[in-house]
């Protein structure tokens, strides 16, 4: 018997900025508690016919987020796991559970990914062959060498891609801009309202407010005040990676209900959207931001699909030079590539981006009448996915 991964519901907080924004104050356990808790409640299924809980989580210091967040939404018989790919881990989460369904091993899992920087905790090691400790230690993706720091990803992600792929500075103010002004145009046209669900916040003084609209877009951006901004590096000759032509540095959460095609139909669920096929790869560590264009063609290629095949394109943008690399080199129409924003604009919340990613293609093609989208990302060490989305048509 075949069986096919639906993606029957799905929702997502609105995205902070971190450590001065509205989620400041909101740990990743809740943030996942509550996504999963909305999805689960849009999918209208009891919480006990759940199989799994997958939550995506990264440079937040381990534990199984996903069985926290299972039992306080009330999924106690739903186990839970973590899954850390870094920026692509809410959409290896995503591949994971569709994974289970076509199997045949699970009837309904939700997938998701939560990260809260603004509370992201410091980690202790100590040092090998001494008795020092290092504080505010992050395992590494790699081994590091000067073209691939490991803390430092506007070298080893931003800058090498853009050296690599020809991209200049202007190039990347010029993208960056378009995303702030594209996130703001879906903002103020609603294109968000199905995904982002209302978060009640409570400040630390114990008023409480009501989140529930992306804060980090900027609209007052134009092409002088990015031009203007100083490079992150200015002792780089020519170095182009500026705060505004970066992703955010940002908190969120998101969850996906993804289930077996027949299960969901005998339930008397609608599918939103079919996973089709996913692809990951990995690159030379220093080559990182330019894994998406490897990754997209092996996950069209196992969909039996092709560029052309494609109606919308989600590529995250955790520098505008990843994004405008994978754009030139398979040759995308610039116009089908973010339509309403991304890292830049949005922001990148790391874990959740990918299921963010998923939730905003599915209801923006949805409004279009159906088709084809794919979401892509590079993740930290040299690692890229992409996942290869059908939304259907009228009926």
């Amino acid at each position: 018997m075949s069986h096919e991964a639906v993606i029957v519901s799905g929702a997502r907080t609105a995205i902070g900025t971190a450590f001065r924004g509205s989620l400041a104050d909101v740990d990743a356990l809740e943030l996942a508690t509550e996504a999963v808790a909305e999805a689960v409640r849009r999918s209208c299924l009891p919480p006990e016919l759940f199989d799994d809980v997958v939550m995506g989580e990264s440079l937040y210091g381990g534990g199984a987020i996903g069985r926290y967040a299972a039992i306080e939404a009330g999924l106690v018989n739903a186990p839970g796991i973590a899954h850390n790919r870094h920026c692509a881990s809410g959409l290896a989460t995503l591949q994971s559970a569709a994974a289970s369904v076509i199997a045949g091993m699970d009837r309904v899992v939700v997938a998701g990914g939560v990260q809260s920087s603004s509370t992201m905790p410091k980690v202790n090691r100590r040092i090998p062959a001494t008795d020092d400790w290092e504080e505010d230690w992050l395992a590494p993706s790699h081994r590091e060498t000067p073209d691939a720091p490991i803390r430092d990803m506007t070298i080893t992600v931003g800058w090498n891609a853009a050296v690599k792929a020809g991209i200049s500075r202007a190039d990347m103010d010029a993208w960056a801009l378009r995303s702030h002004q594209r996130a703001i145009a879906g903002i103020d046209g609603g294109s968000f309202t199905e995904e982002v669900f209302p978060l009640e916040v409570t400040r630390r003084d114990g008023t409480a407010f009501t989140f529930e609209v992306d804060e980090h877009p900027r609209r007052s951006s134009t092409l002088e005040k990015l031009a203007s901004l100083k490079p992150l590096h200015p002792e780089i000759k020519d170095f182009g990676i500026t705060a505004g032509n970066s992703a955010g540095v940002n908190d969120g959460a998101a969850a996906l209900v993804v289930a077996d095609r027949a299960f969901a139909e005998g339930e008397g669920l609608a599918p939103l959207a079919t996973v089709r096929a996913w692809a990951s790869v990995g690159v030379p560590p220093a080559e990182t931001g330019l894994a998406p264009q490897f990754a997209i063609p092996k996950a069209l290629d196992r969909a039996g699909l092709s560029v052309g095949d494609v109606d919308l394109w989600e590529i995250n943008e955790a520098f505008a030079s990843v994004s405008v690399a994978a754009t030139r080199a398979l040759g995308l129409d610039e116009d089908t590539v973010n339509v309403l924003g991304s890292g830049c604009s949005l922001g990148h919340p790391v874990a959740m981006t990918g299921t963010r990613m998923v939730l905003t293609l599915v209801h923006e093609l949805r409004r279009r009448g159906g088709g084809v989208a794919v979401a892509a990302m590079c993740a930290g060490g040299g690692m890229g996915t992409a996942l290869v989305l059908e939304v259907p048509g009228p009926a």
